[in-house]
């Protein structure tokens, strides 16, 4: 087979293969968004899942797959306030921080009830901590 022959031995069209990889990459961008948007909408729902995290990562999905999806997630009322903030400003609502700290709270402690091996616990409480100083280190307001 010719380097651009199909399996057919038919001859494709010069770039029709990048073309596949490109519709197949925007549909993949696409359901990663889709995804994401759903775990958003559980994080917000229940207390001790973030949600705003998966919202800024499925906009970040959708600005490669799908600007009209990104553009509903910017402008959605209850959704898109907190992506739109943290994309200019980088910034974590006060609420938002606090529900995130008690959130790394929660699971140091569960990994310390359960009968996890003490490397288990050491390991996750420097991962909260490292967690917790980058959410305590972003503003909670937008620059004036």
């Amino acid at each position: 087979m010719r380097r651009n022959e199909g399996a057919d031995g038919e001859a494709t069209p010069p770039g029709a293969s990048r073309a596949a990889a490109g519709r197949v990459a925007r549909a993949a961008w696409i359901a990663a968004g889709l995804v994401l948007v759903g775990l958003g909408i559980v994080g917000l729902v229940l207390p001790v899942m973030p949600g705003t995290v998966f919202l800024i990562a499925a906009a970040a999905c959708f600005a490669r797959g799908s600007p009209r999806l990104e553009r509903w997630l910017l402008t959605h009322p209850r959704l898109g306030p907190t992506v739109v903030a943290w994309r200019r400003d980088g910034v974590i609502p006060l609420r938002a921080k606090m529900l995130a700290f008690a959130g790394m709270a929660l699971s140091v402690v569960i990994v310390a009830l359960s009968s996890a091996p003490p490397i288990a616990l050491a390991s996750t409480a420097a991962l909260v901590a490292a967690g917790a100083l980058y959410v305590g280190t972003r503003p909670s307001t937008p620059r004036r």
